[in-house]
């Protein structure tokens, strides 16, 4: 895919000044980052139309399901000042529409209005501790609204939402996701 390739060639040449992912290798990238992202699809439903994704870095997932599912609108959040402006200058590069970029940190406390009860998904990958993001990622996808978080390979015991395997990238691999999703 030609916006795969574009993504890729920017993301490298940010690399190298800014260290935005853990490697500079175009093969881990695409494996690791990438096709990664695409197994947060196998939550994604048909009323699933606009997704959050929540500490988006260097932008995974939510760049690659936008490419894959092109009627999405995506809304990327990245508190960190440079990586929000790689976000923004992808997204130009790219001519992607129906994708915004917030470059601010959210807070159970300050959730913009124009956010709170808005999504129908929010995606997370490596954005954090759950426990400390899932209270805000709840109040940003709309009463019956689910939040998918990837998760470790043994997965931890936790208080809301259930694990779901899904078949990882190598034969025989899974893939562990919590989901949660939003009820008032």
């Amino acid at each position: 895919h030609d916006l795969f390739d574009k993504y890729l060639k920017l993301l490298l040449k940010w690399q190298k000044s800014h260290r935005l992912v853990g490697s500079s290798d175009p093969a881990w990238i695409v494996r690791n980052l990438f096709l990664d992202s695409l197994l947060f699809l196998h939550f994604v439903s048909e009323s699933s139309t606009e997704i959050l994704d929540l500490g988006s870095g260097a932008g995974v997932p939510g760049l690659p399901m936008k490419i894959v599912k092109s009627g999405m609108k995506v809304t990327l959040v990245e508190s960190r000042r440079r990586r929000a402006s790689f976000l923004r200058s992808v997204v130009r590069e790219l001519g992607i529409g129906d994708v915004a970029v917030v470059g601010t940190r959210l807070d159970v406390d300050s959730i913009p209005g124009e956010l709170r009860d808005r999504f129908d998904m929010v995606v997370m990958r490596c954005a954090g501790d759950p426990e400390r993001l899932l209270p805000i990622a709840t109040l940003l996808v709309h009463d019956g609204g689910t939040v998918v978080v990837s998760g470790p390979p043994q997965v931890l015991p936790t208080r809301i939402g259930r694990w779901h395997s899904v078949p990882g990238l190598r034969v025989g691999d899974t893939r562990q996701f919590l989901v949660v999703t939003r009820s008032d």
